[in-house]
């Protein structure tokens, strides 16, 4: 006979890359960084093309036949702000540190901005494709940046002694 096994205790939160503080909101309901990081990521990424489409319109239109990129600079602002405030408030949920976490965070969106910069003046001078729809084909490739920059950089805590070390099949 087979003794019945109990049932397995999900294993605590565990933050991705030396974090450390209570897990967001959006990790509470989830449970995986990785899911969270999506939605929440998704949220950012529609928040900052309609920033994008917005500056398009408005700065955009002041610039003429290169709008396109004063128009990228300015949605950049708004949307590394916002995304700031919601990756920290729903996703890592990290304490102290804001500017120095803000400077990396920016850090790893400057990455993502020269690597846009690039591929919207290709694609919009090049290929001859509308800003709109240039921009919608390089998100794919920022995220893939921001992604993986927050995740090894941007809220990084060193770990002290008190922090139980992260499990490799928790982490981001």
């Amino acid at each position: 006979m087979v003794e019945p096994q109990p049932p397995k205790s999900t294993p605590p939160l565990q933050p991705p890359a030396g974090m450390n503080g209570a897990p967001g909101l959006m990790l509470r309901i989830v449970k995986d960084y990785r899911v969270a990081f999506l939605i929440v990521g998704t949220a950012n990424t529609v928040i900052g093309f309609a920033w994008f489409a917005i500056f398009n319109y408005t700065v955009g239109a002041l610039f003429g036949r290169f709008g396109y990129l004063p128009t990228l600079l300015c949605a950049h602002i708004a949307s590394v702000l916002c995304a700031f405030v919601l990756y920290r408030r729903f996703v890592f949920r990290v304490r102290g540190h804001v500017w120095r976490d803000l400077a990396r965070f920016e850090t790893v969106y400057l990455v993502a901005l020269g690597v846009n910069f690039v591929l919207l003046a290709v694609l919009v001078e090049f290929a001859h494709m509308q800003p709109l729809l240039a921009q919608a084909l390089i998100v794919f490739v920022t995220t893939l940046i921001s992604f993986f920059g927050h995740r090894n950089f941007s809220f990084r805590r060193r770990p002290t002694s008190a922090d139980p070390e992260p499990k490799e099949s928790s982490t981001l």
